[in-house]
């Protein structure tokens, strides 16, 4: 939609989303808007039990990722799993996201690549189970990561739906300590 807009909100307090957002999103400019509910992608940060610091890992990387003005496309969506992923034992599901997990570390360490990952079982209307954010200095090598992870078990062999797709250029953040506290 070359007339929409996306708006990125961040807070480690749940309440936030439901008071200040709320209010926010009823005031103008947005109450003239319309909203596109496919659109709405809503999910909590998460560990995997390797980080070695879970503070970091649940708040300060994200925050960091999403907020650096040196990577101002995105390309944000939605994922859900087939029943089957959840099925296998820990040890085979560990491999086949260490073969996901090795395309994005490689866009990543080129500086290609960085992403946003947030789970959000039973947060969503459509029942996701992630929301993926990439976010880059440009747009071509997020698409390509898309493209690329297509290829892999994960996605070939245990994704039920991808998307839908947002794919915007900032024009202006806030900062970490924005009007949203």
């Amino acid at each position: 939609d070359p007339y929409g807009i996306g708006v990125l909100f961040l807070s480690d307090d749940p309440e936030v989303f439901v008071t200040t957002i709320r209010v926010l999103l009823n005031q103008s400019p947005f109450d003239m808007m319309d909203r596109r509910s496919e659109m709405n992608m809503f999910g909590r940060t998460y560990a995997t039990g390797y980080e070695p610091d879970l503070e970091d890992a649940l708040v300060g990387r994200p925050c960091r990722t999403a907020l650096n003005p040196e990577w101002p496309w995105a390309i944000l969506y939605p994922l859900r799993r087939n029943g089957t992923f959840a099925r296998l034992d820990h040890k085979e599901q560990r491999k086949i996201l260490m073969e996901h997990a090795a395309i994005g570390r490689t866009y990543g360490r080129e500086d290609y690549a960085h992403d946003l990952r947030f789970a959000c079982y039973g947060m969503d209307e459509a029942d996701n189970d992630f929301v993926i954010g990439l976010v880059g200095k440009d747009l071509y090598p997020l698409s390509r990561v898309v493209q690329d992870m297509r290829k892999t078990q994960q996605t070939s062999l245990y994704i039920e739906s991808l998307g839908p797709f947002f794919v915007g250029k900032k024009i202006w953040q806030s900062g970490r300590e924005g009007i949203i506290s």
